[in-house]
């Protein structure tokens, strides 16, 4: 058993944690569970891995139902995928183009949560037990057209990119870490766009700083003459990506005739029982349904919020650890 205090990993938001070694230099402790010996060293070495089948299919395409359901999309007609919309702010438009579904409190999602096969494969990356599951929402990308078209948000020449940044301020003398998570809702290809990385540059990330100057940009990289492709993994429904906040990624817009992307993103971080602020605001956004607040992104529905639709999930007993309901230390509530 791992030691449930955490006190290897120091945060106080629950997004970027500060630890003694990078999570690509980390040596195991515990055994592998979902991951093999091969999918550990690719994290390691390129800063993602592909667990395969990590939920079944069928419960992923499930959850993608409910969330055109929820969108009022019917995923057979694209007349509805481009409804008329008055956005309040310019966040909710951009967010809306990206294609972000407010739902975080699911029955579905926190089913998948719950998973001991999703939860294991973190369990690999941090080498803890004790973790908490983000309260993050589910993606639907029909075809980037119309309004919901990519051209619709500016351009800018630093700073965060869709096309391909870190999620890390990598200037950050703490190199501080963080881990991301999406899980594939139905099959995607090239068209459909989605998740891309630079895993040759995260590989080679401490002989390209050497040529970079002292005023780059620190969550934009600059890679166009350096020789490092972007590349975008298949993924199939039921199928977790995992990455690492080091790697240089982004999402590539969906240029297809017909087709919809469709992802759950889920990670999981060690968890913070003694940030009693934190833990709070965990556990009523799931006993209320009211939205996270771990993320300024995180605006809720404006037509109609997720806790007018349904209540709150069921939670095992690992969900509940998860959640922070229960702490790692047994005993504790």
């Amino acid at each position: 058993m791992s030691d449930k205090t955490n006190k290897d990993f120091v945060s106080l938001d629950g997004e970027s944690y500060y630890v003694k070694n990078p999570l690509s230099k980390m040596e195991k402790a515990l055994p592998l569970r979902t991951l093999s010996e091969e999918d550990f060293r690719h994290w390691q070495d390129y800063g993602y891995v592909i667990v395969k089948n990590a939920i079944a299919r069928e419960k992923a395409l499930t959850l993608f139902d409910t969330a055109c359901d929820f969108q009022q999309l019917n995923k057979s007609d694209p007349a509805t995928w481009y409804p008329p919309k008055q956005f309040k702010t310019e966040l909710e438009e951009h967010l809306y183009i990206y294609g972000f579904v407010e739902m975080y409190q699911h029955q579905l999602q926190w089913d998948i949560r719950q998973s001991e096969r999703v939860y294991n494969a973190f369990v690999d990356i941090w080498d803890t037990e004790a973790l908490w599951v983000t309260l993050d929402r589910v993606n639907l990308n029909p075809p980037n057209i119309g309004n919901r078209s990519r051209a619709r948000i500016p351009a800018t020449d630093k700073g965060f990119d869709i096309h391909l940044h870190w999620d890390v301020n990598t200037k950050h003398q703490l190199l501080p870490q963080r881990v991301q998570g999406i899980i594939a809702l139905n099959d995607s290809d090239d068209s459909t766009g989605g998740f891309q990385c630079c895993p040759a540059l995260f590989k080679d990330y401490d002989n390209w700083l050497l040529s970079q100057p002292d005023d780059r940009d620190p969550v934009r990289p600059d890679i166009r003459e350096a020789g490092y492709p972007i590349v975008q993994p298949r993924l199939e429904a039921g199928d977790m990506l995992i990455f690492n906040g080091w790697l240089a990624h982004g999402v590539k817009q969906n240029s297809s005739e017909n087709g919809i992307r469709s992802v759950f993103y889920l990670s999981m971080m060690p968890a913070l029982n003694d940030n009693a602020r934190l833990t709070a605001s965990r556990v009523d956004s799931w006993r209320n349904l009211s939205t996270p607040c771990w993320n300024k992104t995180l605006i809720g529905d404006q037509d109609r919020h997720e806790s007018l639709r349904y209540g709150p999930a069921e939670l095992t007993p690992l969900g509940e650890k998860l959640l922070g309901l229960m702490s790692w230390q047994e005993g504790e509530q």
